[in-house]
Formats: C-alpha cells, sequence, structure tokens
C-alpha cells in the first residue's frame, strides 16, 4: 500500500519557519511529480507548490519567493521549506504523488501548520 507520511507541522509566530517533509513508500518516486496542497476549513484543497521528477518547480504565485520545494529521490523525500510565515499559511498541509505515465494520485494524511501573529 502506497504511503505519503507528512510532518514538521507545528506551531510557529509569524515570520518564523517551517520545513515540511514528505516520505513516500512503495512508488517509484523517481517517477511521480511531486505536491504540496494546503486546505482550511471549508475551502478547497489549494496547490502551494510542485515538483517534477527531474526537478521543475511551480508554486502559487502569492507564495513564490517564501516557499520553496525540493526533493531527495533517494530519500524518497520531497521538502517545503516555508519562510517568513503569516497567520494567513496557517492551514492543514498535504503532500501529493502523481506518476507522470500512470497519473495515478496519492495523498497523503496531512499536517497542521498553525502561525500565530
Amino acid at each position: 500500500q502506497v504511503q505519503l507520511v507528512e510532518s514538521g507541522g507545528g506551531l510557529v509566530q509569524a515570520g518564523g519557519s517551517l520545513r515540511l517533509s514528505c516520505v513516500a513508500s512503495r512508488i517509484i518516486f523517481s517517477r511521480n511529480a511531486m505536491g504540496w496542497y494546503r486546505q482550511t476549513p471549508g475551502k478547497q484543497r489549494d496547490l502551494v507548490a510542485a515538483i517534477t521528477p527531474r526537478g521543475t518547480t511551480n508554486y502559487a504565485a502569492s507564495l513564490k519567493g517564501r516557499f520553496t520545494i525540493s526533493r531527495d529521490n533517494g530519500k524518497n523525500t520531497v521538502y517545503l521549506q516555508m519562510n517568513n510565515l503569516k497567520p494567513e499559511d496557517t492551514a492543514v498541509y498535504y503532500c501529493n504523488a502523481n506518476d507522470v505515465f500512470t497519473h495515478v494520485n496519492f495523498w497523503g494524511q496531512g499536517t497542521q501548520v498553525t502561525v500565530s501573529s
């Protein structure tokens, strides 16, 4: 069974930083585009950042410059470095894997990020 396990969330003050990690198992990691999404209660899940198997990145326009996505194919891990956090960044952050050949999609269970003002 495919597993995406996120970690690194928590409570941080505005202006602080967090690094989220997502470890994938039972997928061909190097064949998957990886992404981070976030969701607040009552709202849709929105893309934060994504990275292709070759390392091309894509960001939500409003987050570019503060957030950085990266991946380590040797560790089956994708990261999201979040700097200068703002209260509006408070959300549950989800890891996503999308196989670029089969387009099969997997989600992690989510990790809560709370930014206090």
